[in-house]
């Protein structure tokens, strides 16, 4: 299991209805907005790095009103 925070920019304005869509998408184990250089915080899970990157690219990055997007994989050092 490959857990990761992937952080996003908005559109002004539209911080708190990409989190609501995003947190209903599967693989989103929350979506919160925050303040800062990004506008929400989600923390997701899939099996591996590629059902990560199809999650991000063919499912977050879908929701209007995203900008940008940063994904940080989770490390157990």
């Amino acid at each position: 299991m490959v857990n990761a925070y992937i952080l996003i920019q908005t559109e002004v304005g539209k911080a708190a209805q990409v989190a609501k869509e995003v947190a209903a998408i599967k693989g989103v184990a929350m979506a919160e907005d925050v303040t800062g250089p990004y506008d929400v915080i989600v923390r997701a899970e899939a099996k591996n790095v590629d059902e990560l990157g199809k999650l991000v690219v063919a499912k977050i990055q879908a929701v209007d009103g995203i900008t940008r997007t940063l994904t940080c994989p989770v490390v157990h050092l």
